[in-house]
């Protein structure tokens, strides 16, 4: 009798961002390298922590939980970092047209930033940065241990790879199929 359930990765990276960032804009490199090296054995879960100096982050903070919700978060959130100066200077109208341009419910997007539905996810997530000592984005916490990004990226993956690869030698063995 086979395990049809799917396979859960052995390693959680949260990755503490906000989407106006431009130091988490300088690390979607490092994040697509992860990505490439682990696949499924790493999972990378957006946290949001929305700093107060930019404007617009909360609201795609808000976003972002939209686009998860209709199953993108990772390509929209990579799609509004690479254009930071846009969400600098258009707000929530160019959250809602990314959105459009990834072929997601573009009037999903805006109906979600008016009503809010997804404020408590964002609240939640600030308040558990605060509560773990996240100052800045990006901040990673992997395996209980917190490595800040926003102070500088330098070493950074070599860390977090150093990490992954020792949680996921202490992990169970995989199952051969």
């Amino acid at each position: 009798m086979s395990d049809s359930s799917p396979a859960r990765p052995a390693v959680v990276l949260d990755v503490w961002c906000e989407l106006q960032c431009p130091d988490c804009r300088s690390a979607l490199d490092d994040i697509r390298a992860l990505r490439a090296r682990y696949g499924d054995r790493l999972e990378l879960r957006l946290r949001h922590f929305p700093l107060e100096k930019h404007k617009h982050a909360f609201a795609a903070a808000q976003a972002a939980e939209e686009a998860a919700e209709q199953g993108k978060v990772w390509p929209y959130v990579e799609a509004v970092l690479e254009r930071v100066e846009e969400l600098g200077r258009e707000g929530e109208p160019f959250l809602v047209e990314v959105a459009r341009e990834l072929g997601l419910d573009a009037e999903e997007f805006d109906t979600a930033l008016i009503d809010g539905r997804h404020i408590l996810i964002v609240d939640a997530d600030q308040a558990e940065g605060k509560a773990i000592g996240v100052t800045g984005t990006p901040t990673y916490v992997i395996g209980g241990e917190r490595l800040d990004g926003g102070k500088s990226q330098e070493g950074l993956l070599r860390r977090i790879e150093e990490t992954a690869d020792r949680l996921l030698a202490e992990g169970t063995p995989t199952p051969t199929a």
